[in-house]
């Protein structure tokens, strides 16, 4: 039965998280994410280490602390997208994931550098580190709907489950 038109879900209830968890858009975001990584990687060993070399010291400073913060926010979108790749093929369950959760610090971190210092880094790092952002914004909203983390989102009168499913779908899954 629904109450003024809000449906009462029962245990035959479809997570379309879940779904879209082990779907192609998962797979998009796996791939996005670890290509980052690797990007960043790349970046960070090579170009980024010259460009650092020759920053003014105040800068190279912020270059380094803003790096380590890219590597560690990268570390923990890759190591949550792994564990939810074990989960969609089948070598661990859901259940387990949560439990293992913990060895994951998926939290937002974002940049730590004042206005005018961030300004003074390079391009190529500035790019990546708000590549990282948005994504980490996502995997954290899909974490939400994935483990139960989520804000209550507030309908309409007469808004359906579907409805509903697709209002946290479309939040977990659009570029921040």
């Amino acid at each position: 039965m629904a109450s003024q038109g809000h449906p009462i879900f029962d245990d035959n209830t479809v997570s379309f998280a879940e779904r879209m968890a082990r779907s192609q858009s998962f797979d998009r975001l796996f791939q996005e994410g670890m290509g980052l990584v690797e990007e960043a990687a790349g970046y960070l060993d090579g170009l980024g280490r010259a460009e650092s070399r020759a920053l003014p010291r105040a800068a190279a400073l912020t270059y380094a602390t803003e790096s380590m913060r890219l590597t560690t926010r990268l570390m923990q979108i890759a190591s949550w997208l792994l564990l939810q790749r074990a989960v969609n093929q089948g070598e661990m369950s859901r259940a387990q994931a949560a439990t293992d959760k913990h060895k994951v610090k998926l939290s937002r971190q974002g940049t730590s550098a004042a206005s005018e210092a961030f300004d003074a880094l390079p391009a190529r790092l500035v790019e990546l580190i708000g590549q990282s952002l948005r994504l980490q914004e996502r995997v954290i909203r899909l974490d939400g709907l994935l483990y139960g983390e989520t804000q209550v989102v507030t309908l309409l009168p007469g808004a359906t489950a579907v409805e509903r499913q697709l209002q946290e779908l479309r939040r977990a899954f659009s570029p921040a």
